[in-house]
């Protein structure tokens, strides 16, 4: 998230000054691979790069390749694949097998999209057409984009095709997950990146410490949206905290009026104190929130329990199962820092939906593979397409 919010401001900032850059997206992957579908890199005329496509690698090529597009206009799709070139291993230094496929194009509506997505912390899908085999309407290089208000700007001119992205992009939406989709036709085949875009996650720190000054700045690094709250004026000051999007000062009482609480938000309790912690565990634990963190020990977080047990507030299991205490992963912290790392890592895999174990003792692959649509289905949507 922290890259793509790179690439906007940059994105802004040449935008306004006029110049030509373009962008580099991945659109689609086959095996190992550095960076996964929607990872982007940002290229001006005079070489300057935000953003990565690869471990390092590619990004040389794919300058090459942008210079092209700069004077052209055109987009383009370059493929990196060592089975059809195995050459390219050796020229490039690919550290990975895999099969990487790139689109290049000039800076268009698809990022002023996104920008917007992300400014008013709003889901949205954008659908890029990158290959086009055949007679079919549509060239590489068009989007569609769809908001999570469901309001649609498409360049594609097929009707028939459209609506079938139109139909895809919905279920992604809803599903909260890209994917590659294949559309077949008698006269020709479409490749779309279909790509859901993710709003900031907003992280609500309750206690402004010093020990959650490192939290502040390591969410920032991860792109999140964070808010801290405290009813200490002398602790909750912009100075203290410059990197935080967002400062409320209320008391653990009235908390409740003064923050949103969706179902996409994460929280941690870290005020220090017992009694503050007991309101705010009363407030958000019947909530929405996916991520409920509590700082201090096991025992710490039952006593609160059975305190608001005992004044007749009863919880099920699901809402008690998004209690993590004591917050964060065993990593041996002990330094402020060193526990704002161990937090923010337990976020993330929480929201990844990990286990936060060793890479070395995970079954399977790494990453979570992009959809990609089976024969069969390629084939029911051909004769969809078709009638």
């Amino acid at each position: 998230m922290k890259e793509l919010q790179d690439i906007l401001t940059d994105f802004l900032a040449i935008k306004s000054r006029g110049q030509t850059a373009v962008l580099a997206t991945v659109v689609k992957v086959k095996g190992s691979t550095y960076r996964r579908p929607g990872a982007r890199m940002l290229m001006t005329q005079d070489g300057c790069m935000t953003g990565s496509i690869s471990g390092g690698c590619l990004e040389n090529d794919v300058f090459e390749h942008a210079k092209q597009v700069m004077a052209s206009g055109e987009p383009i799709l370059v493929k990196y694949d060592p089975e059809v070139a195995e050459e390219i291993i050796w020229a490039l230094g690919l550290g990975c097998n895999g099969a990487v496929h790139v689109l290049i194009e000039r800076l268009d509506k698809q990022l002023t999209f996104i920008a917007q997505c992300l400014t008013k912390r709003h889901s949205g899908v954008l659908a890029t057409v990158f290959c086009v085999d055949g007679q079919v309407q549509a060239k590489v290089g068009n989007h569609l984009m769809l908001d999570s208000d469901k309001n649609m700007t498409t360049e594609i001119a097929d009707s028939t095709l459209n609506q079938a992205i139109i139909t895809d992009a919905q279920a992604a939406l809803q599903e909260q997950k890209s994917k590659v989709q294949t559309y077949q036709f008698s006269t020709g085949r479409v490749e779309v990146f279909i790509e859901f875009i993710k709003p900031p996650t907003p992280l609500l720190i309750f206690g402004a410490g010093q020990d959650t000054i490192p939290v502040v700045r390591f969410a920032k690094e991860l792109g999140w949206h964070v808010t801290v709250v405290d009813h200490r004026p002398t602790y909750l000051t912009p100075e203290k905290f410059p990197n935080a999007d967002k400062l409320i000062l209320t008391s653990a009482e009235a908390a409740h009026k003064n923050v949103l609480l969706e179902d996409n938000t994460v929280a941690i309790a870290m005020t220090h104190n017992y009694f503050h912690d007991r309101e705010l565990l009363k407030m958000l634990l019947p909530s929405a929130v996916r991520y409920i963190g509590v700082l201090g020990p096991k025992r710490r977080t039952a006593e609160l329990l059975e305190d608001l047990h005992s004044i007749g507030m009863f919880y099920t299991q699901e809402q008690l199962n998004r209690v993590y205490a004591p917050v964060g992963i065993d990593i041996g912290a002990d330094t402020p820092v060193e526990i704002a790392l161990s937090i923010i890592a337990e976020i993330q895999a929480v929201l990844a939906k990990r286990t936060a174990g060793l890479l070395r003792d995970r079954i399977g692959p790494i990453h979570h593979p992009i959809d990609e649509p089976d024969v069969q289905a390629i084939q029911s949507r051909q004769q969809h397409l078709n009638v």
